[in-house]
């Protein structure tokens, strides 16, 4: 294995969260946990940060990443939600939905996020630390889960440390996650929802 970086770990109060948006704004991927579980995060605009999640997971580039966003607004600049995804997003933003939703062309997405699909998924988390990392880096954050492609998603910042170690250059340490499995993934179309994960 590669080793890139001696992997820093960092509390979520206000220094390890300024450190965490600025290596964000440098193009490099941060550790952050969430709700569900640890995401590995990268400015979405920026193909070269996001060819870096696919790298240090070793992801194939055909699987599209979620984009993480701060609220309904944000997400509505990025794709187009019809009245049946504005009120999911009502419902369980923030929370552990991720709206499968038509992207817009002047989104600024770097095409790697969508894997050249017309759609793209986004979600609006709820723990503190991903929040914080949103408001402080201004961006929208491409986040798949913090391991190695096929392995276990991680519930805790010493999961990530051993799938990830050397690879990336930030863990924010928050604690172990409230629920220990990724997000519901649906798509409402036509009126209905498409349950997909």
């Amino acid at each position: 294995m590669t080793r890139d970086f001696e992997t820093r770990i960092c509390l979520p109060d206000a220094s390890g969260i300024a450190l965490a948006a600025e290596t964000i704004a440098a193009g490099h991927t941060v550790a952050v946990p969430t709700e569900t579980v640890y995401g590995l995060a990268a400015d979405a605009r920026d193909s070269d940060a996001v060819a870096r999640i696919y790298a240090a997971k070793g992801r194939p580039s055909f699987n599209p990443l979620i984009v993480h966003v701060p609220d309904a607004e944000a997400a509505q600049a990025l794709a187009r939600m019809s009245p049946l995804a504005l009120r999911l997003a009502a419902a369980f933003w923030p929370g552990p939905l991720t709206l499968v939703l038509p992207v817009r062309p002047e989104s600024g997405l770097s095409p790697l996020v969508t894997a050249g699909l017309p759609t793209v998924a986004i979600r609006c988390p709820a723990h503190p630390a991903m929040r914080a990392l949103l408001e402080a880096s201004g961006a929208p954050l491409a986040a798949p889960s913090a391991n190695r492609s096929g392995a276990i998603s991680p519930t805790s910042a010493e999961h990530v440390r051993t799938s990830l170690g050397g690879r990336i250059p930030l863990i924010i340490d928050g604690g172990p996650t409230a629920r220990g499995i990724e997000s519901t993934i649906v798509a409402p179309e036509d009126g209905h929802v498409r349950l997909l994960r």
